[in-house]
């Protein structure tokens, strides 16, 4: 039986029960909780100074009643990184890749912004459908275009992150494949593919941390919007 190079994204299962759940569970695991000591450890000290670089670069841009947004954002931003970099480990699989999950961080997080603009200001959302000095005769036009892409917002980030890691899975595994074939018939090119496929692993691996940065930036910037 020849085996699809696309199951290797199917959600694997033991005993009928899918391990999705046990994946998604795995990475909480990899981080020390902070302690109340005075003097951290290394590795605390390393993930505290990482969280606050990247909670003050993305929140700097918002205002004050923004910043509530930040152990939220933090968490998402570790926790899809994590997810994405234990995928490129060999025998595992990568819970980013199944869409159904990427909407479900997507939708929820998406609704939350829009529900805040439309309590806190409703004016200024509402006024984000149609641009200032828009022609009479486009008004209907492009409140229907902006709001078309309102609701395009979730789908749009979600697809972008699986496209993105299933993209780069299924070139690595192709390239990993044709230099297997390739190495008892010439050695030669299966040894610039295995090279090629060793940059492109190096480029996976900066792909996977850029997309979970790329989808929690998107969301501050919606969260932006409507504070």
């Amino acid at each position: 039986m020849n085996l699809s190079f696309f199951d290797q994204f199917m959600s694997p299962t033991l005993m009928g029960a899918p391990l999705i759940f046990l994946a998604l569970t795995l990475p909480w695991l990899f981080y020390p909780a902070p302690s109340s000591r005075w003097l951290e450890n290394r590795l605390l000290t390393l993930q505290s100074w990482a969280l606050a670089r990247f909670s003050n670069q993305l929140l700097l841009p918002l205002n004050t009643a923004g910043h509530k947004w930040a152990a939220l954002f933090a968490s998402l931003m570790m926790f899809l990184l994590t997810l994405n970099m234990l995928g490129l480990l060999p025998y595992t699989f990568t819970p980013t890749t199944q869409l159904s999950l990427n909407m479900a961080f997507a939708v929820p997080l998406w609704l939350a912004t829009v529900i805040i603009g439309m309590r806190n200001q409703p004016t200024a959302a509402l006024g984000h459908l149609l641009p200032e000095g828009t022609p009479t005769l486009l008004i209907p036009v492009l409140i229907i275009i902006e709001t078309i892409s309102l609701f395009i917002r979730p789908l749009a980030l979600g697809v972008r992150l699986t496209a993105n890691l299933t993209a780069g899975h299924l070139l690595i595994q192709l390239i990993a494949t044709a230099a297997f074939v390739l190495f008892p018939l010439m050695p030669a090119v299966a040894i610039l593919t295995t090279a090629l496929l060793f940059l492109l692993t190096l480029l996976e691996v900066a792909v996977a941390m850029i997309q979970a940065y790329v989808f929690v930036l998107l969301l501050s910037l919606y969260l932006q919007e409507n504070i």
